[in-house]
């Protein structure tokens, strides 16, 4: 596994004390794939009991695609938390260990925080193309606003600025959680996750 630093987008900020989700892709190699998940599971027994540690979810190839990837994504309690587990002897040994059970470098991405938009309940979370993302999410923002603009908006407008903003935009985001981005993400679920269904 790469020892390199989770990649954080320019364009998002994340505050050092919030929770952190890694997602990490292992392909193992041919015949090897049995021996790469006991050294897995026993390596996330291991390291689980780190300081900082808040849950480990390992998704396995799906039987019948001939898939040798397996995708693990871990949650930290804040930035320290990753920083210590990738820094820790267990780790290390990991990252030792695995050399001769997988393909090329782990690909590691920082998970942004927008997935949980596009996860359907009780599936684990999963790092999806940023442009994909991003124009789902535009779309909804796009909805959310212009229906707020016509409706609310009207009735608010001559309300203090600030108090103005501060309903119109917790509006916009409680409906962008719990009823739009659920809507889009069901309409738009074949081609969200079209690269997973690919051989």
């Amino acid at each position: 596994m790469s020892t390199m630093s989770p990649q954080r987008s320019a364009f998002y900020f994340r505050p050092m004390n919030e929770p952190i989700h890694i997602a990490v892709i292992r392909t193992a190699k041919p015949g090897r794939e049995a021996e790469f998940e006991r050294a897995l599971h026993e390596f996330v027994q291991r390291s689980l009991t780190l300081p900082g540690q808040q849950g480990v979810h390992i998704i396995r190839p799906a039987p019948g695609t001939g898939s040798r990837e397996y995708g693990i994504i871990r949650k930290f309690a804040n930035r320290d938390a990753l920083t210590a587990f990738h820094e820790s002897p267990e780790y290390r040994a990991w990252t030792e260990a695995v050399v001769h059970l997988t393909e090329g470098s782990a690909r590691t991405e920082e998970l942004c925080g927008l997935e949980s938009w596009f996860t359907m309940p009780g599936a684990p979370l999963r790092a999806l193309p940023k442009w994909k993302m991003a124009l789902a999410t535009y779309l909804g923002v796009l909805a959310v606003v212009m229906s707020l603009a016509l409706t609310l908006g009207r009735v608010i407008q001559s309300w203090n600025f600030i108090l103005n903003n501060i309903v119109f935009n917790a509006c916009v985001v409680v409906l962008l959680t719990w009823v739009v981005m659920p809507v889009i993400t069901r309409i738009l679920h074949s081609w969200l996750y079209a690269e997973e269904r690919k051989p």
